[in-house]
């Protein structure tokens, strides 16, 4: 006979549907669940249905104090995956929020970013463990991160366009370039938005990034957007291999478990190394927007108030690299996009990055990094793989 499980998970963001995905996955190999897919917010009272079902185990992320009341009440294994409060009740899975943050100050940092701030949501658990795993991996490399926090649902929370105005204020008021690490992806577009309405430049003023990596909402932003990759599939896919063993009269854990994110999904939106020094800042621009075309150093240096020699030797010192090498970087990084997210011919792809000669595409592909193309597609099949392609 097969066990009634309900899941009451939000289906409207990437997070929710990634968790569904990972108790999915688990159903696939534990064929002896039924299960009922309640789509609520996060926020709203228990369902109607609740109080007579007669069912298994309960997966959660929608869990209010009511809702705990009602599953108590059933006296059914529940496992909660709520994160918007401090206090868990065991058995609990949730990101691990702490790492997040640090994962995505490690991306900034990498960058050369001097000017730090983090932008969330208050009385929201998750965003302030975010924010603290960010604040303290800046820190330990020397430097100190601005806040600005404002109310995500219910008392406090402002008209849309007067808290435009308050967060547009906040990315003025800050030392540029500035590095933003927002609590999610929702949040993210909003600075985004922000940074629009005050012809703020992005990447090379502030460079933003999200987290959830929400495919959809990440590709429509502008200019696209950076994102951690919460591992949400892990999230649910742990919630069901729990809620198993404790139908099965296993013990909870008394221990909320903490699930890492995957890694970075890197876009436009944080794509730029932070110089001080504008001309070096200029010639790599012109690189960024035009090494598919193809383009020549003595195109670059065309743009750039410098000698090719002194460009060559700055560029050295900052990047590692020369000209050249940096407008092949460009290029190849394209083509690793385009083989990841698309069906095009590798033939195709090489005039789309500015190769004359196929040929020559895969010489340079497989030198910068160890693979051939067609390799390099062939490892791209996740979901998360295809996005986390810098």
């Amino acid at each position: 006979m097969k066990r009634r499980v309900a899941l009451i998970v939000e289906t409207s963001s990437g997070y929710g549907r990634g968790v569904l995905e990972g108790i999915a996955r688990f159903m696939r190999t534990h064929d002896d669940w039924s299960v009922f897919l309640e789509q609520r917010d996060l926020v709203k009272k228990p369902p109607a249905w609740l109080s007579s079902w007669d069912g298994d185990g309960i997966i959660s992320r929608a869990t209010t104090p009511e809702l705990r009341a009602a599953v108590t009440a059933l006296n059914v294994p529940f496992v909660e995956l709520k994160d918007r409060e401090e206090k868990a009740h065991p058995p609990h899975v949730r990101s691990d929020d702490e790492e997040i943050g640090r994962m995505a100050a490690e991306h900034l940092l990498e960058r050369g970013f001097r000017n730090f701030g983090y932008c969330g949501f208050k009385r929201e658990a998750w965003s302030e463990r975010r924010a603290a795993g960010f604040a303290g991996r800046i820190a330990e490399g020397g430097f100190s991160c601005g806040i600005y926090i404002s109310p995500w649902y219910g008392a406090g929370t402002r008209p849309w366009g007067a808290e435009q105005k308050r967060l547009a204020g906040w990315l003025r008021s800050s030392r540029r370039p500035l590095a933003v690490m927002a609590c999610n992806d929702v949040r993210a577009q909003q600075v985004l938005d922000a940074c629009s309405n005050e012809n703020l430049s992005v990447p090379e003023e502030v460079a933003v990034i999200g987290v959830d990596n929400d495919a959809l909402l990440c590709r429509v932003c502008a200019p696209p957007l950076s994102s951690v990759i919460a591992n949400a599939e892990a999230v649910g896919f742990r919630a069901a291999e729990l809620l198993s063993s404790l139908m099965d009269g296993g013990v909870a854990p008394a221990e909320p478990e903490a699930v890492p994110p995957i890694g970075i999904a890197t876009r436009q939106s944080t794509d730029v190394v932070a110089i001080d020094d504008p001309a070096v800042a200029a010639a790599l621009r012109y690189i960024r927007e035009n090494a598919c075309r193809g383009i020549s150093v003595d195109e670059v240096i065309a743009h750039a108030p410098l000698s090719r020699s002194t460009l060559e030797r700055r560029l050295r010192r900052l990047l590692g690299r020369t000209p050249q090498e940096e407008i092949r970087a460009v290029q190849i990084k394209r083509a690793r996009e385009l083989l990841a997210t698309t069906d095009l011919p590798v033939e195709e792809i090489a005039g789309l990055v500015g190769f004359e000669h196929p040929e020559y595409l895969h010489f340079v592909f497989k030198k910068l990094t160890g693979i051939t193309p067609g390799a390099f597609r062939g490892r791209t099949e996740s979901p998360a793989q295809r996005d986390n392609i810098s």
